[in-house]
């Protein structure tokens, strides 16, 4: 999952959305690790399930990512308003975990990515992903590079 955050991050640009959806223990987080790496951010990223929003600067001259979890939230993009996400995008990469339902009106383009466990896997190795990109910036890119 790492290295797919790896990969996916050459792909990710300022004004990108990536919402990840996926039982707890898929990996989200752990993708937006990697994400976090390929884009060269500041600080560890963990999970901001308890402070719903963390921003990490970048320590060069690409975006910041701001990681969102809106596992705690049950609202839609209501709720989501006092994060500021809508001013923050333009010049950042979000990426939202549980995001489904919350967060698609802040952008006609996003990045949406499911992540299946297998049932029954013990070793938490295997999983499978469906990557859909949605809007005109999806369109023509080129999701090939994220095949493992």
């Amino acid at each position: 999952m790492r290295e797919l955050g790896r990969r996916l991050a050459k792909l990710l640009r300022a004004g990108d959305l990536v919402m990840l959806s996926g039982e707890l223990g898929a990996g989200k987080t752990t993708l937006t690790r990697g994400l976090g790496e390929g884009l060269g951010v500041r600080g560890a990223v963990t999970s901001p399930t308890f402070v719903i929003a963390r921003v990490h600067p970048s320590l060069g001259d690409g975006p910041p990512l701001v990681h969102v979890d809106a596992y705690r939230l049950s609202g839609g993009l209501d709720e989501m308003e006092d994060l500021d996400l809508d001013v923050s995008l333009p010049d950042s990469v979000v990426v939202v975990e549980w995001g489904e339902g919350k967060v698609e009106e802040l952008t006609e383009d996003r990045l949406q990515v499911v992540i299946h466990r297998a049932v029954g896997d013990t070793t938490d190795e295997v999983r499978q992903m469906t990557v859909t990109g949605v809007g005109e910036r999806w369109a023509t890119a080129d999701l090939s590079v994220l095949a493992a």
